[in-house]
């Protein structure tokens, strides 16, 4: 500004300001076309303000001013979709433009519209972002053009607009991006193509290391366990004292079964020696005889009980059951199991593979176990055999039960390690991997 410009009125400058604030204080582009549209009419007094936002394939109209948004299917919009067309090709720069239909050369159809609905002349003001893009145009109806004094004040109100303006696009790009119908097509295309792709059948399944050469050791009697002679995963030989049972019931009855069978003795003596002058207790002989050897058999009984109840182990191997202490004092019948004998040199995985997660498996399927203790060696094997029928595991859970070797002779493939095994199948589509349990679930739900 020279010095022989006149200075601005202050009021212009607060008015001015003012605008510059509810520009920046605007959440969404439509708030801040609302602005433009109505906030600068203390200063043109203009007819109707049009805000308008340019996109790559026209036009869009934010905001008018005074009045709601006028229906898509009305006379007037249907013109003015043209109309700002042909507008915008008279505003080739960035600074605010005057056009009078009176000094133009519209078409037909765009001015019998001007006529009927705008003002003989119109200001438009271009909204420009840093790199010379267009964002959006103002238009302002009014009866006469404004001072040239007038635009040079309004730029710093259009750059806040254009800052504003870039700042919210660019937000709501980032928020709401919405693909075009090609982008669909694409996107479309290339899932339909993944999902033919092949991939291999998986499922997880927790798993244990054991011994394919176990003996289970079972209670050979019904008694009381009295002692434990070897420590859980201790190594013992073939004839090694297990466990042992109480014997205070047996011997009791081992006792009172001699004293009856030396009763029964001597009733048979005394009968026999009667047979000589009695005939009458020669009848008497054979039921005393079978009564001493009845004694007899049940004192054999006993006593080949009192030898059962010291049990030793039966081949080379690792003592595996739990803690010593649950089994002491513990009562127990013929045949409960007690604890094996496993073989460590011979070691493999037991996998519990859920009804829910199982897939076609066929012996010889690879397997692959993470033990929790060594996350980072795993073990390979394959699967030897697999159960007919599922049955409930020790979780509760019912599962198939699956038995697999293990490659080599891994040194930290120890009896009772516990993990997570990933069977493989046979090779299946992406979409059938992906979609395999939601439609056996809505299978079984539909009964399709």
């Amino acid at each position: 500004m020279t010095m022989n410009e006149p200075l601005p009125h202050p009021q212009l400058l607060l008015q001015l300001d003012a605008l510059r604030d509810r520009a920046l204080q605007a959440e969404t582009l439509n708030a801040l076309a609302f602005s433009m549209a109505n906030d600068l009419y203390p200063l043109l007094h203009f007819h109707q303000a049009l805000v308008f936002a340019q996109r790559e394939r026209g036009f869009e109209l934010l905001c008018v001013s005074g009045l709601s948004r006028p229906t898509e299917d009305s006379p007037y919009l249907v013109w003015l979709n043209r109309a700002i067309r042909w507008v915008a090709t008279q505003v080739p720069g960035e600074q605010p433009v005057w056009l009078n239909i009176g000094q133009l050369s519209p078409p037909e159809d765009i001015a019998e519209g001007w006529a009927e609905w705008w003002t003989e002349g119109i200001c438009c003001i271009p909204v420009h972002n840093r790199t010379g893009k267009r964002l959006g145009l103002l238009v302002m109806l009014l009866e006469q053009e404004p001072p040239a004094l007038l635009h040079q004040h309004l730029a710093g109100l259009v750059q806040t607009w254009a800052y504003c303006w870039a700042a919210l696009t660019h937000k709501r790009t980032l928020l709401a991006w919405r693909p075009s119908r090609r982008q669909w097509l694409i996107g479309a295309a290339v899932m339909a193509a993944l999902l033919l792709v092949p991939v291999r059948q998986s499922a997880l399944a927790p798993a244990e290391i054991i011994s394919r050469q176990a003996q289970i050791i079972s209670a050979p009697i019904d008694g009381v366990i009295e002692h434990i002679q070897v420590r859980p995963n201790q190594a013992v030989e073939a004839g090694t004292p297990l466990f042992s049972l109480d014997e205070t019931t047996l011997r009791n009855r081992a006792a009172v079964l001699v004293k009856e069978v030396a009763v029964a003795d001597a009733e048979l003596l005394a009968a026999s020696q009667r047979a000589f002058d009695n005939p009458q207790s020669k009848g008497e002989l054979t039921l005393l005889d079978g009564r001493a050897q009845q004694r007899r058999a049940e004192l054999a009984a006993v006593q080949a009980q009192l030898k059962r109840t010291q049990v030793l182990s039966p081949r080379t191997g690792v003592a595996v059951f739990s803690d010593p202490n649950d089994w002491l004092g513990k009562p127990v019948v013929t045949g409960e199991r007690i604890m094996q004998v496993a073989d460590p040199q011979q070691p493999a995985m037991l996998l519990q593979l859920a009804v829910a997660d199982a897939i076609a498996l066929e012996p010889g399927a690879e397997v692959t176990l993470f033990l929790t203790a060594y996350p980072l060696k795993p073990l390979k094997g394959k699967i030897l055999e697999t159960s007919y029928q599922a049955r409930p595991s020790d979780e509760g859970v019912v599962a198939y039960r699956l038995l697999a070797s293990i490659d080599g002779a891994p040194e930290h493939a120890r009896l009772g390690l516990h993990g997570t095994a990933k069977v493989y199948g046979e090779r299946v589509a992406l979409g059938y991997y992906l979609l395999r349990r939601p439609l056996a679930t809505v299978r079984a739900w539909s009964g399709w």
